[in-house]
């Protein structure tokens, strides 16, 4: 079985060089290359960060190809209808992906509970400590977080809060029961919540859709976390808000904002640059998942993680 890379240079040090080893042992694998042009006729692709679209074109020099297994999340910049059509399998390390975007989530929760940046920096300004004189609101014990739908990564941050305090709220159109969380409305998931986390796709129906409506309902104090996509949130409402509410944003619209832009200057803003995924040393577990899933579809067993083409309008 042949096989061979499409990512970007910086996907190939980072992500897959590695395991290269490892999928040399279980297929012919070949090159690995940014350029779509240059890839001999394979029957898979293991594709990651830079991937250019597979398109139609594209497809017509690779007859061969069956399977696409993805280093990454998301496969919507690049598996096109061709792919689709032609009954290409699809698997991503979405799933993967998921697990440190929802740690992420959840420490900022977790500190934002306990204020720990606004008090750091009151601390260093006044060098006191002080144990009582203390809102009633900070702290975790019993607050209410709400979960801006009910995706792969939104389900993980549930599963992860199981053990705190918590109440869990869900709100998701597509999905009336999700154990560990309550479901509601989409105004009461703002109204009710002292935090609310999106973790919405971008899709046509969602562009906005954290309105400046919705960030009113927000009651003052609240915490509202994106580490979705930037254009789910009205970022103009959201600077009109931010002095209301405090913010922890690791995604943009657009990224990286302009340097004049006023959420930069916002004291109750934190920004932080598109980090909450893979980083570092969880790229290993990216690499490890495709040649788990290579193995598998080399050995005639099915993918653990398909993208199911059903499915394709509404992936992140």
């Amino acid at each position: 079985m042949r096989a061979a890379g499409a990512m970007s240079s910086d996907a190939q040090r980072s992500v897959l060089a590695p395991v290269l080893d490892q999928l040399r042992e279980i297929c012919d694998f070949g090159p690995v290359t940014q350029d779509l042009a240059t890839i001999p006729d394979v029957d898979l692709l293991v594709t990651g960060w830079g991937c250019p679209p597979i398109t139609a074109d594209v497809l017509e020099r690779l007859p061969s190809l069956r399977a696409i297994v993805h280093t990454a999340g998301s496969v919507k910049g690049f598996v096109t209808d061709a792919c689709w059509d032609r009954g290409i399998v699809v698997s991503s390390a979405a799933s993967a992906n998921a697990l440190p975007v929802a740690e992420y989530t959840l420490a900022m929760i977790l500190l934002s509970g306990k204020r720990v940046l606004e008090r750091a920096r009151s601390y260093r300004a006044t060098k006191k400590i002080t144990y009582y004189d203390i809102p009633a609101g900070v702290g975790n014990y019993g607050a209410t977080v709400g979960i801006l739908s009910a995706s792969m990564i939104g389900r993980r941050v549930i599963e992860l809060l199981r053990p705190y305090d918590f109440d869990v709220l869900v709100h998701d159109p597509f999905v009336t029961e999700v154990d560990g969380a309550e479901s509601v409305g989409l105004a009461d998931l703002f109204r009710r919540s002292d935090v609310v986390s999106v973790h919405t796709p971008l899709l046509p129906e969602t562009r906005g859709l954290v309105s400046r409506s919705l960030l009113g309902l927000l009651r003052d104090d609240a915490v509202l976390i994106n580490t979705a996509r930037g254009a789910v949130i009205d970022q103009d409402a959201l600077v009109d808000e931010a002095g209301r509410i405090r913010v922890v944003l690791d995604v943009t619209d657009p990224e990286v904002l302009p340097q004049d832009h006023a959420l930069w200057r916002c004291e109750n803003v934190l920004i932080t640059p598109h980090l909450a995924g893979s980083q570092g040393n969880e790229w290993g577990r990216l690499a490890h998942h495709a040649v788990a899933e290579v193995r598998r579809w080399v050995n005639g067993e099915a993918f653990q993680t398909p993208v199911l083409a059903e499915r394709r309008e509404r992936i992140a």
